[in-house]
């Protein structure tokens, strides 16, 4: 099994050192080596999971192509100029509430110069608001409703009479109350601006000019509203019918599952999106979410069908060597959560890989959706894209990678959010 293990590890690791797809073509190479090397027999392909996210990213980029990204970031933007000196407060509930409503992290790439030039401009340290607010469109994954991740995790615990309301009632005021305190801690990172040593250098030789960031316009502002309005309706929709199943359609006594729903509702946005506002569907494909939509597909094609064949073919072994531990101290599961987030850079592929072996561990569904929000771990390493955009927007130099590359600006904030998110979520299930 430990041999195994290492071959699954050596995939991971190679495959996000090449990025992109990388991740999910390695793991059908770890696939290929646990099959015909080890004799493992493959499980069935994640499929459902799969076309979920592909459902959901066709409506976000259809919406983004219309011109609803956009539209919502201009209004960021106004709301930001409007409170320039609680940007550090402000910003992260942005990042959270695009990546809450689109289901994808990468959203945020579009309010970041925003933030950081706001920053700036108002002499507040642009790090501060940064670091938390990259660490909140993380969080925000494990949020929404319509995000990979989430709709994995509600497939795997179907099974426990677990609706999409039973997540959110835990996961949404755990990741705020996360954020409300990673944001206030990063009010007093480093030193005030006009202190800073990297920013009077930068200042002294002429490095930063006084030029505004330049959005995209709204080209039809109804459309755009449309588009947003169109998106909003679906991922209400689909809130509603995951949290009452009775409202949904029953097929000989068995009501419509949620993979099902989540792909009509979906599909079905992203089509009345284009012929309502009559955009392109080549455009959609060429917006910033479509692709990364597509890469979280192919990751979770290869790693989660990789990590599934893996614990299958030695779940005996697994469950009796931690069986204990885990029982004892079913919390530490969250760690091993956190960790392999830090290698397969992806909530939905952790969730996919690793939640089936905290079910097969005895551990409840209500302890491992308060655990949920630990797969947010990839901001540990800082070559995530986010994290990267956010230094490189950063043109006064306060954010950055440090000498010994993890004490680096996102440290902090990603540290505090996540374990108040999983304390506070901890707290909720006692409660609920």
């Amino acid at each position: 099994m430990l041999i195994q293990l290492l071959f699954v590890l050596v995939a991971i690791i190679i495959g996000a050192r090449l990025g992109g797809i990388g991740l999910g073509v390695m793991g059908g190479v770890g696939l290929a080596i646990l099959t015909f090397v080890f004799g493992l027999q493959p499980t069935a392909p994640p499929i459902d999971v799969m076309l979920m996210i592909a459902a959901v990213i066709s409506a976000a980029s259809c919406m983004q192509a219309a011109g609803g990204l956009d539209y919502m970031v201009k209004i960021a933007e106004r709301m930001l100029r409007k409170n320039p000196s609680h940007v550090t407060i402000l910003a992260p509930f942005v990042t959270y509430f695009f990546t809450f409503l689109a289901g994808t992290g990468h959203v945020a790439y579009s309010v970041l110069p925003v933030i950081a030039e706001v920053a700036a401009e108002t002499k507040i340290r642009p790090e501060r608001p940064l670091g938390i607010a990259v660490i909140a469109s993380q969080q925000g994954i494990t949020a929404s409703p319509i995000s990979a991740a989430t709709v994995a995790l509600l497939g795997l615990l179907a099974g426990f009479d677990i609706t999409l309301f039973d997540i959110l009632k835990i996961c949404v005021p755990s990741t705020i109350i996360g954020i409300l305190v990673g944001a206030f801690f990063s009010m007093r990172v480093g030193k005030e601006l006009m202190e800073d040593p990297e920013y009077l250098r930068r200042l002294e030789s002429g490095m930063i000019d006084n030029k505004h960031v330049q959005l995209n316009d709204v080209k039809n502002l109804f459309n755009a509203r449309l588009s947003v309005g169109l998106f909003i309706t679906a991922t209400l929709l689909i809130v509603l019918f995951g949290s009452v199943p009775s409202l949904r359609p029953t097929f000989d006594g068995v009501a419509l599952g949620m993979p099902s729903l989540i792909e009509i509702l979906m599909l079905s946005a992203a089509a009345l999106i284009l012929i309502i506002t009559r955009t392109d569907g080549i455009k959609a494909t060429q917006g910033s979410i479509f692709p990364a939509g597509m890469q979280a597909v192919i990751a979770i094609f290869g790693i989660a069908w990789m990590g599934d064949t893996f614990i299958n073919g030695n779940i005996t072994e697994l469950t009796a060597s931690i069986e204990d531990i885990v029982t004892e101290m079913p919390w530490l599961f969250g760690v091993a959560l956190f960790v392999m987030s830090i290698l397969l850079y992806s909530q939905a592929a952790t969730v996919r890989a690793i939640v089936p072996l905290g079910i097969a561990l005895g551990i409840s569904p209500m302890m491992l959706i308060a655990l949920f929000p630990a797969v947010n771990g990839y901001f540990f390493i800082p070559n995530y894209p986010t994290v990267v955009a956010a230094i490189n927007f950063d043109r006064t130099g306060t954010t950055g990678i440090g000498k010994w590359i993890l004490n680096h600006s996102f440290m902090m904030p990603g540290l505090i959010t996540t374990i108040t998110s999983l304390a506070v979520g901890l707290l909720l299930i006692q409660l609920f």
